[in-house]
């Protein structure tokens, strides 16, 4: 076959044509896509233009790379001229084979430059000053803003920036601008705030146009999780700029400033956590059109102006994503509708009713339901997740609040009386492209996979939360970088991460130390029970997560600059604990350690024997578990620094690693391989992370599978202990115990959930138990992804897909499904940087087979079990004399070679 390669999916900077990025030396990146096996990119040329014609006859006045020999084909810097603000840049590109056949021109991909300098914003904020203070019953109204204006014939170019310290919705002519929701995205306003740009050329006419804005609460002046209101700001505020170019070469600007009017309007009261209040009464029919009677409206304010950084957003927006049928519509006796949609999600009910003038409908949320069947809200703690709508009457109405989202499965609908039509559930997320997907032999793993999906999605909103229902819903840094690995497997998480390592990086106290979650809030001490009470500030897994998260999105996608961008933070963080720690033990006061582990012992006899260095929430010390960080910071700024070309400080990294090293094995080893705490946690820990003198390692595997085995064959680990316990046990030889592990049905497991019923991860392995009910109210999410950092187990060793370590990004591939627990088959995808790799692989009669998709220009090492390698094959050939595979060695029961892009399907006896 003599097959060209095509070249597909032109990005910049991870988006599909972005508007107003502040890159101004963006990154570029494609797929190469070949059926043909062997199939590789060996030279690419880049063509970048102003004008899409000059692209059509292959010229590039911005920048011709010329035939460069490289088989990369992500991470390539714009290099042609200096691009300035508003610059409209249209690039493609070819490329050339294995061989040196040319490829034809991709299709073109765009992007422009927003305003990248302070003086190119001519408006003023404006809004509407108000001093009262908010309630949780009672937050504060949203704010209507609107302005008239003209534009002439001949429009070529119109372009709107747009921010607020809030949240604002934007019209042109009565026609929403974009499909965002909840935009701007948290950021640390104190520090930076960012800027959405459209083009809305399409929405303008001749003569007479409106711009109209409504302006809510948001993260800056509303309810922040555990905080109370106002933590960054006390009203919010608007700033637009509407930037227009005409045919014949003149421009104008239309900005916010003492000319725009101001009013309050329907929707009454607002707030992402507490609820919104709509008042259909106070519906004003065209007011963000032209020639509305704005009689009662008054001149806005001009606020003061905002002293951070206004950066644009490079990440994907919070977007509706999908609608779901309610699966059942119950009516109670007491005249209460309760609607169950099926699903566990976040997002808000579009409903569609009818009333009497000033009916009164509410709408409750929640996720499960109590064993009387009512709506369990008793976790939700102070977040109301309650909606509000008063009928204007006179016929069909459809109520969908427009700035707050609950998480629930469940709506309860009562009040004034009222009949109802269509009922959707909205689902809201950042709109992240889905990548991976895994599909098995067993119909509860496949349901567990789901959930872990859902549970992303609910929690993926602009920046990683723990929950989306109760009043919390931060940026907690220990749940996300467990999590991470299975989040990249499931999404494109890539701008995500890389602009919540932002907001990471403004956490960052002068100290050095990270905080605990981000965006940071400063507020009060919130107490947990009666153990003890957090500072919010350089926990142990917590704040460590910015170098892990890092380096965990440089090993999916390659990218150095991530790493590059945050290194001098990663040094403070790293240095401040070795400047509070000299000898090597990290003495942490107590804090989260291993959250929600299972006590292996009678929780009275742990405390005796360790005294305060453990809780009711972890059992490893505190000390064991947070010098283990400790180590391991050092060990990934290490490997940071070798990456980056940093050779001084790889080295002096390593030594810091082997000094923590050495003071752990000293204070916490015994010479029986026994370590303090003597939880499942502290071995898997030390295990992972290579804290251990060589010679005791067999003996401290052996430990930890015999308190396995002792337990029942359970896992009694918390958020973190147990992702390192699953691929401990499968890269010590135990993955049939790992496996029985995933497979348990009883409590404390994966699959207990699975079985009442659950649609997302829970907080607790004991959310709800048949023995007891449910678990305290005050931490009992029934939405948190963080256990579900399984899913990148099972990818890994059931779908078998996995990066080699030898190479970051994918580009080169370990393929090496487990067969040898319980599962028969398994269809497992993932789109990467560099394509799609699929694997299909079943166990029928004693046979293995596998097929196996490469993606073009990667390679993959495949593990394929087998008794003898004589045994193996590839399609109707032994696998010796199969095209395209190299034998490259054995490891235990698996033959390994190495394959090129392309298709290939082996299969080789397993069982006798």
């Amino acid at each position: 076959m003599n097959e060209r390669l095509q070249v597909q999916r032109l990005r910049t900077e991870y988006l599909d044509n972005p508007l107003g990025i502040d890159a101004t030396e963006p990154r570029f990146g494609w797929v190469v896509v070949s059926s043909r096996r062997g199939a590789a990119q060996s030279a690419y040329r880049v063509l970048a233009a102003s004008r899409p014609e000059l692209l059509d006859g292959n010229s590039g006045d911005l920048w011709d790379s010329g035939k460069v020999s490289s088989s990369e084909s992500q991470h390539i810097v714009y290099a042609g001229q200096a691009l300035t603000s508003e610059a409209r840049v249209f690039w493609k590109v070819n490329v050339w084979d294995e061989d040196g056949r040319e490829s034809g021109w991709s299709e073109p991909a765009s992007f422009t430059i927003g305003l990248l300098e302070r003086c190119n914003w001519q408006g003023l904020w404006i809004g509407w000053s108000n001093d009262d203070k908010p309630t949780r019953e009672q937050p504060k109204p949203n704010i209507y803003l609107r302005r008239e204006f003209a534009v002439k014939a001949g429009v070529k170019r119109a372009t709107v920036y747009a921010t607020a310290l809030g949240l604002y919705q934007l019209y042109l002519n009565g026609q929403r601008v974009g499909n965002d929701v909840f935009s701007p995205e948290w950021t640390d306003y104190h520090v930076r705030v960012q800027y959405q740009t459209y083009d809305v050329t399409a929405m303008l006419r001749e003569g007479v146009n409106a711009a109209g804005t409504i302006l809510s609460h948001g993260w800056y002046c509303g309810y922040i999780g555990m905080f109370g209101y106002q933590k960054y700001g006390m009203n919010p505020a608007f700033l637009m700029q509407l930037n227009l170019e005409y045919e014949d070469g003149t421009k104008e600007s239309l900005v916010t400033d003492g000319q725009w009017q101001v009013s309050f309007g329907a929707i009454v009261r607002s707030d992402l956590q507490m609820g919104e209040t709509v008042d259909a009464r106070k519906e004003m029919p065209g007011w963000n059109e032209p020639a509305f009677m704005a009689t009662s409206w008054v001149p806005a304010d001009i606020l003061y102006d905002y002293r951070g950084w206004l950066v644009a957003q490079m990440s994907r927006t919070i977007r509706v994503t999908e609608e779901l049928p309610p699966v059942e519509i119950r009516m109670r006796p007491d005249g209460v509708t309760l609607i169950d949609f099926g699903q566990n999600f976040a997002g808000w009910m579009r409903i569609a009713l009818t009333g009497e003038p000033g009916a009164e409908i509410t709408f409750r949320y929640a996720e499960v339901l109590d064993e009387q069947g009512n709506l369990y809200t008793d976790n939700l703690r102070l977040a109301r997740q309650c909606d509000t709508y008063i009928c204007k009457g006179g016929g069909l109405e459809t109520f969908e609040p427009s700035f707050t989202y609950h998480g629930f499965r469940y709506v309860e609908i009562s009040g004034g009386m009222a009949s109802f039509g269509d009922v959707a559930g909205i689902v809201v997320h950042s709109d992240l492209p889905e990548t991976g997907k895994l599909e098995t032999s067993s119909a509860l793993v496949n349901r567990l996979i789901q959930n872990i999906r859902w549970t992303q999605r609910a929690n993926f909103m602009s920046v990683p939360t723990d929950c989306p229902q109760r009043d919390e819903r931060h940026g907690w840094t220990g749940d996300a970088q467990i999590f991470s690995g299975t989040a990249a497997y499931n999404m494109d998480v890539s701008a995500f991460f890389a602009k919540w390592l932002v907001d990471l990086e403004d956490a960052q106290r002068p100290t050095g130390a990270f905080t605990d979650f981000a965006p940071f809030v400063f507020g009060p001490k919130t107490e947990y029970g009666n153990d003890f009470t957090y500072s919010h500030t350089g926990s142990a897994g917590w704040a460590d997560a910015p170098i892990i998260v890092a380096w965990k999105m440089y090993e999916t996608y390659g990218d150095k600059h991530i790493l590059r961008k945050h290194y001098e933070a990663f040094k403070r963080w790293v240095e401040f604990n070795r400047k509070q720690q000299p000898d090597g033990i990290r003495q942490d006061i107590p804090q989260y350690g291993d959250w929600l582990s299972v006590n292996e012992r009678p929780f009275e006899e742990v405390v005796a024997e360790f005294g305060r260095m453990v809780s009711h929430y972890s059992t490893t010390p505190y000390d064991v578990y947070s010098t283990a960080y400790m180590a391991n910071n050092a060990k990934i700024l290490s490997d940071i620094a070798e990456v980056l070309g940093e050779e001084e400080d790889r080295d002096a990294y390593r030594e810091l690693f082997r000094h923590i090293r050495s003071a752990y094995a000293a204070r916490f080893v015994t010479e029986e391989g026994c370590i303090k705490g003597d939880t499942q946690t502290s071995y898997a820990m030390a295990l992972e992370m290579d804290l251990l003198p060589e010679a005791l390692r067999p003996a401290v595997v052996k430990r930890l599978v015999g308190k396995i085995r002792e337990a029942g064959d359970m896992a009694t680990t918390g958020f973190h202990g147990t992702m390192f316990l699953m691929k401990v046990l499968t890269d010590e030889g135990y993955s049939e115990l790992a496996y029985k592990l995933m497979l348990r049905e009883a409590y404390p497991s994966w699959l207990y959930s699975v079985n009442q019923g659950a649609t997302t991860i829970w907080e607790r392995w004991d959310g709800w138990t048949k023995e007891k009910g449910f678990q305290r109210a005050g931490m009992n999410s029934f939405c948190h992804y963080a256990f579900g950092s399984i899913g990148e187990w099972l990818y890994r060793n059931v779908g078998g897909i996995d990066r080699d370590p030898s190479e970051a990004g994918y580009r080169k591939l370990r393929i090496r499904p487990r067969v040898d627990g319980g599962i028969s088959s398994a269809r497992s995808s993932y789109d990467s940087m560099y394509g799609e790799v699929v694997t299909a692989w079943a166990l029928l009669g004693g046979r293995f087979t596998l097929e196996l998709t490469v993606p073009a220009n990667v390679s993959a090492v495949v593990y394929i079990p087998a008794l003898e390698p004589s045994e193996v094959r590839e399609g109707d050939v032994v696998l010796a004399v199969a095209s395209g595979v190299e034998e490259i060695g054995r490891e235990g029961d698996c033959v390994i070679c190495l394959v090129r892009s392309g298709t290939y399907r082996f299969s080789s006896q397993v069982i006798q």
